[in-house]
């Protein structure tokens, strides 16, 4: 049984070589483009979703999610997925719901950091967004936690994610939380790539 603190490490062992292609296939991107892409944006997601389950209504809110729409099947076959191209529609309104009103401030500093252009940005953050959704609703149909619980199991995956990129997950967790004018993304372009390129290698 998959431990929720390592949900993005699972998730990234199964992108591993044939994903990453896949995803670069369907996107028109380079392999180290993708990787360099999802350095940032899956500290970013995993931020916003932290951050939703911060409070009673948001966790009841995402596990509620999960029951209806995420119970995990989309890791049964993920090169299927990624080879029909995703899901880019349930993508999006993932990053609409999980980002809110900082999803194009995000979406910018991570083409910034990574070099990539934005469109491509924004297609493989749809692209991976399900599988993200899908790793936390098989953790929650393993282990069977309540609202509390899968705010816990976000708060263990924060601890790992930190662990390999503190300052990534800081980053966008202030941009989330902060109605300026994004002054964190000059911080994020002197980043670089690679902010999760320890899980590549696991």
């Amino acid at each position: 049984m998959a431990d929720s603190s390592d949900l993005l490490g699972s998730l990234m062992g199964q992108l591993g070589g044939g994903g990453i292609t896949e995803i670069a296939r369907s996107v028109g991107v380079s392999g180290s483009d993708v990787t360099n892409v999802l350095g940032g944006a899956l500290p970013a997601i995993m931020a916003g979703l932290t951050r939703n389950s911060s409070s009673n209504d948001g966790a009841a809110g995402l596990l509620g999610a999960l029951d209806r729409d995420h119970d995990g099947s989309v890791l049964d076959d993920v090169m299927g997925y990624l080879g029909g191209g995703g899901d880019l529609t349930s993508g999006a309104g993932i990053l609409g719901h999980v980002l809110g009103g900082r999803q194009s401030t995000i979406e910018s500093a991570v083409s910034k950091s990574s070099g990539v252009d934005l469109a491509s940005v924004g297609k493989i953050m749809a692209m991976v967004a399900p599988l993200i959704m899908g790793a936390l609703g098989k953790a929650k149909r393993q282990q069977g936690f309540d609202a509390s619980g899968l705010a816990a199991a976000l708060g263990q995956q924060e601890k790992a994610a930190r662990q390999t990129s503190s300052s990534a997950v800081d980053m966008f967790t202030r941009m989330l939380d902060s109605d300026g004018d994004g002054d964190p993304m000059d911080d994020i372009v002197k980043m670089g790539s690679g902010l999760l390129g320890g899980l590549f290698k696991n």
